[in-house]
């Protein structure tokens, strides 16, 4: 069989480019389809567009907030510029992978929707493919619950939320996650009413409770309005408001009245319309099936990203894209490995997670210590007017460390020092002899790796061993 490509990568957003660009950079013949543009959510509609909203929506807050840094006065600002700015943005972004960037890289571009023939060919606009190997690399959308009168009423996702050319002067978000959180936080912040609305009891269930407590004090202190333990069951609309009855857990009711709904209740794989069935894929709504090496139920087809998950970060997309080419191409096969995996949330404070919670290593472990080191305790901290928050890091017994979580300002650059000694399985005890520059909010990081030495210091024994030998010295 005379093969057209050594390797067709399917999906051109964060796993897709990855995948592309590797396999081309190892030799591979190599193919990218995509079905709109470049970049994929995450470019367009996604991590760039939601961190510029946020950081616009910081900069308009720090203002307001001038006589903290001694500076008078009232400075006069509006926010009529920024969704063009957040747009401008993703389009200067988009420019990092423009299509002539991977066509240097001798990958061969197609847009269009491709199917499956078989295991070897794909079918894309009329033209038939064949080859060797291929990376799926779809990713996901915005899963859409099935509630009354939610789709009469119109709602916003993050598909089309960066379209809006004015602020609501209310909105309504549906589900308190990263997405639900950072979006809440950011239009509050310039001057819309926002409510949140989560059926679990508390926001950012995943997240360490102690780090998610913080940061819903802080929405509810700057105006956000949490209806936590509360599902909507049913959507209206009258004139320009839409109403919603919600719900809570003893099948009470009450009213929420607003202008605009956003749906941020999770991402769905995106894996229908590729006829996998014909290439032996197998797959259901939650994504596409796959062992540890990313191989899917068909040997010469691997998948990575959205489209498998567990983790549904760009990021972590990347990680798999590089797993999958090396896998797809060589024979040595190498797995994925989970137990250090970060993420960040990028709200004010923002919010970082490495590893496990507290509860989930208290439950796996039993024996556990936690070491924490107050933002309000850094200098540095103290000077910005960043005294909110804290690193907290969990231990095992013998000092390693199970998980990490930071809530503070920069915690998502700050967590991979914890990710790096995790990753190598180094001890807490190596980040308090490694020299900090002062002053930096890294040092929490230090802080809370001595307070891994006071405890020891404190023991009783250690300190009459230390006692006989300072005696012996003298």
């Amino acid at each position: 069989m005379g093969y057209d490509y050594d390797v067709v990568v399917i999906g051109g957003g964060a796993a897709g480019l990855v995948a592309a660009t590797a396999s081309a950079g190892l030799g591979a013949k190599t193919a990218l389809i995509e079905k709109n543009k470049l970049g994929g959510d995450c470019t367009w509609n996604g991590c760039i567009p939601s961190k510029t909203l946020l950081k616009s929506a910081q900069v308009f807050s720090l203002l307001k907030r001038g006589k903290e840094f001694g500076i008078g006065g009232d400075i006069k600002c509006t926010p009529d510029g920024v969704m063009a700015h957040v747009r401008d943005t993703a389009k200067e972004i988009s420019t990092h992978h423009a299509p002539g960037v991977f066509e240097e890289r001798g990958i061969k571009l197609f847009f269009g929707e491709p199917k499956f023939i078989d295991g070897r060919a794909i079918e894309i606009n009329g033209s038939r493919i064949l080859s060797k190997r291929f990376i799926i690399c779809t990713g996901s959308r915005p899963l859409i619950p099935d509630i009354e009168g939610l789709e009469e009423v119109g709602y916003l996702t993050n598909k089309n939320i960066f379209d809006l050319q004015i602020f609501p002067e209310s909105i309504a978000v549906l589900g308190a996650g990263p997405i639900g959180v950072e979006i809440s936080q950011a239009f509050s912040r310039l001057g819309t009413e926002v409510s949140i609305i989560e059926t679990a009891e508390r926001i950012l269930l995943r997240e360490d409770k102690e780090t998610a407590d913080v940061l819903a004090d802080t929405l509810l202190r700057e105006g956000v309005k949490l209806y936590t333990g509360k599902k909507a069951v049913k959507f209206s609309k009258e004139k320009n408001l839409i109403t919603i009855i919600l719900e809570d857990k003893d099948k009470k009711y009450s009213t929420l009245k607003t202008e605009k709904v956003l749906v941020a209740a999770g991402r769905q794989p995106n894996v229908a319309g590729l006829d996998l069935e014909k290439a032996g894929v197998k797959y259901s709504n939650k994504g596409i099936e796959a062992d540890d090496t990313l191989k899917t139920t068909a040997g010469n087809i691997y998948v990575c990203g959205d489209a498998v998950g567990p983790y549904q970060f760009s990021h972590m997309a990347e990680y798999q894209a590089i797993i999958a080419v090396f896998n797809s191409l060589f024979p040595f096969k190498r797995k994925v490995d989970y137990r250090s995996v970060p993420w960040g949330i990028f709200t004010e404070p923002e919010l970082a997670h490495l590893g496990l919670t507290e509860k989930e290593a208290s439950r796996r472990y039993g024996n556990i210590k936690v070491y924490k080191a107050p933002y309000a305790q850094n200098d540095r901290a103290v000077t910005d007017q960043e005294k909110e928050g804290f690193s907290k890091v969990i231990c095992d017994r013998n000092g390693y460390i199970l998980g990490a979580h930071i809530i503070g300002a920069q915690a998502g650059e700050i967590i991979h020092e914890y990710v790096l000694a995790k990753s190598r399985k180094l001890k807490l005890k190596k980040l308090s002899s490694a020299i900090h520059i002062y002053p930096t909010l890294s040092q929490v990081v230090k802080r809370s790796a001595d307070e891994y030495y006071l405890n020891i210091f404190l023991n009783i024994w250690v300190k009459r061993i230390s006692k006989f030998f300072i005696g012996f010295l003298r």
